[in-house]
């Protein structure tokens, strides 16, 4: 069986002219980065007069190591579409630099199911993120100067809340002094680094809509507290206009194709658990101009990743899915009822009907509190048998969902026919799209829906310093932000040892700080790591370059 790169590497993509004119960019507004890939141009909005396709969104169970297979789905849905004679344009997010390196490896579909170049997205694509990593450190360098150059805006240096990024794995860095050497120096602190997906500037960067409006929160964002105990902002730095100069390339989305010839937008990357981990709100609008369905996805589970695309971005722009594709396997389900990874390709009915109540919570999120219409993707894998299938469809049946195989792994867009006919069928009608929770309850109010309605908690509990800082915020008038809550993905809990769909549980918040540029409060559950390590044995050591320039070991 050939590897992901091979896959890739054996198919004749097109050159990236024709996918822009088969998408209906007029070339005018195609800035090509080499053979296979480009820039669009921002004025494509204004230029490009056409009905707004139908938005679908693609999110899945609670993550196992088992795999689930969301992007490859995502990807092997456009293509089906594409098959069915519809014009479909796929939305992704860029991978990081980190996971590529990391445990995870590349993050550009798999099997023939891919955007392509998957090399060149999985590495420094068109430089997107190094621009972003190059803004944030902009800000911390110009933060600790100012500081160093008489600190005229009273910051007190205990309490600056801005670090620095790079995107990589690399714990050393997680918490670092600087300043040492004496004076000449700068002033010794005690500071760290961010992964660059984990740097508001790329939860900025997804959510801006213009120039004007990326240069506007670039400005809002809070780097600081000054001896007072009021925010010290990017614009009083007078830092954001040179920011938003490095990011002026950044903020136009990448088109790339699929292997089979779909158009593709890949663009941008926000850490999926403390932002709202999608792709660019510029890249899903222009997907849905130029396409009559628009692909797109959301990290994690469900909980997390379709939770923060309809509460945070979808509440920000006025987007609306009118269908959403929840994709499970068997395997997984297994081991959310209890099955050892290593014994998940033996058939066991009883663990699948004890791990099913996470696929039906996630179904029942999406159709009863965001009265979404849902279909689910079982991605099958060859262990799963008959018997199996049939049991995840009975119960999606008294749901009122439909379940469909897809095998758009091994077969392409030819393997998710079934599931892009139910996705045309669910996404033609009306639909009642509602939030989990409204603009004007608290904050409090806020966090509490998403963890009673979404993740099935009994209640909440607060630290002594979460509720010390939602008093602050509220007097800063941030209690109208949405909240993105950062908990582990691994369950529906803040434990990532309960699986399936535990019940008799409470939520622990132990921080609530305003990301204002991004416009949203990011709502600590847990220790979540914003830089990550490298794993004992990292993916970096598989990949590889051939005497004739030909990249290997990337998956």
């Amino acid at each position: 069986m050939k590897s992901d790169i091979e896959i890739a590497q054996s198919v004749k993509t097109e050159p990236i002219s024709v996918i822009a004119e088969k998408a209906g960019i007029p070339s005018e507004l195609v800035e090509p980065y080499g053979r296979n890939k480009a820039k669009i141009d921002l004025s494509l909005f204004e230029k490009v007069k056409r009905d707004q396709g139908k938005l679908v969104l693609v999110t899945a169970i609670t993550p196992t190591p088992a795999g689930e297979g969301k992007t490859t789905t995502t990807i092997g849905l456009a293509d089906a579409l594409s098959k069915l004679g519809k014009k479909a344009v796929v939305a992704l997010r860029e991978p990081s630099l980190g996971p590529v390196f990391g445990l995870k490896g590349g993050a550009a579909g798999g099997g023939y199911s891919q955007v392509v170049p998957m090399e060149d997205i999985n590495l420094h694509f068109t430089g997107d993120f190094h621009a972003i990593g190059a803004a944030n450190n902009l800000l911390a360098a110009m933060l600790d100067n100012h500081v160093f150059q008489g600190n005229a805006l009273d910051i007190d240096t205990s309490k600056i809340t801005w670090k620095r990024a790079v995107d990589m794995n690399d714990r050393e860095l997680r918490k670092i002094e600087i300043g040492l050497g004496g004076e000449k120096n700068g002033i010794e602190r005690e500071d760290g680094f961010l992964i660059t997906v984990a740097s508001e500037i790329m939860a900025i960067l997804c959510l801006s809509t213009s120039y004007a409006d990326l240069k506007r929160r670039l400005g809002n964002i809070i780097v600081a507290y000054n001896k007072s105990g009021e925010p010290v902002r990017a614009s009083e730095l007078k830092a954001s206009g040179a920011m938003a100069a490095l990011l002026k390339d950044a903020l136009k989305p990448n088109l790339v194709q699929t292997l089979e010839g779909t158009p593709a937008i890949v663009h941008g990357g926000p850490f999926a658990n403390i932002a709202h981990g999608c792709n660019s709100v510029l890249a899903t609008k222009a997907a849905m101009l130029l396409g009559d369905y628009a692909i797109t996805e959301a990290g994690f589970g469900a909980d997390l990743g379709a939770e923060k695309f309809l509460d945070i971005k979808c509440r920000k722009t006025g987007l609306k899915p009118s269908a959403v594709v929840v994709v499970a396997t068997v395997r997984a389900l297994k081991m959310h009822g209890g099955m050892p990874k290593e014994e998940l390709a033996t058939e066991d009915l009883a663990a699948l009907e004890k791990g099913l109540p996470n696929l039906l919570r996630h179904v029942g999120n999406v159709t009863n509190v965001y009265k979404l219409p849902a279909v689910v993707a079982i991605n099958r894998f060859p262990t799963d048998t008959d018997r199996e299938i049939e049991l995840i469809r009975k119960k999606c049946d008294e749901l009122k969902v439909k379940a469909v195989l897809s095998t758009v792994w091994a077969d392409g867009g030819e393997g998710g026919l079934e599931l892009a006919k139910e996705v045309v069928k669910i996404a033609d009608g009306e639909n009642d799209f509602s939030f989990a929770y409204e603009d004007d309850l608290t904050i409090k109010q806020k966090i509490e829906a998403v963890a009673t309605k979404i993740y099935g908690a009994d209640g909440v509990d607060y630290t002594g310093e979460a509720e010390e800082q939602i008093r602050n915020l509220e007097k800063q008038g941030m209690s109208a932000f949405p909240v993105c809550i950062a908990k582990t993905q691994y369950s529906f809990s803040d434990d990532p040892k309960k699986l399936g769909a535990p019940k008799g549980f409470r939520i622990t918040v132990r921080s609530v700080t305003a990301s204002a540029g991004a416009e949203f409060l990011v709502v600590l559950t847990g220790n979540v790591l914003t830089m990550p390590g490298l794993p004992k044995r990292p993916a970096a050591e598989n990949v590889d370059l051939d005497e004739n320039g030909k990249i290997t070991g990337l998956f």
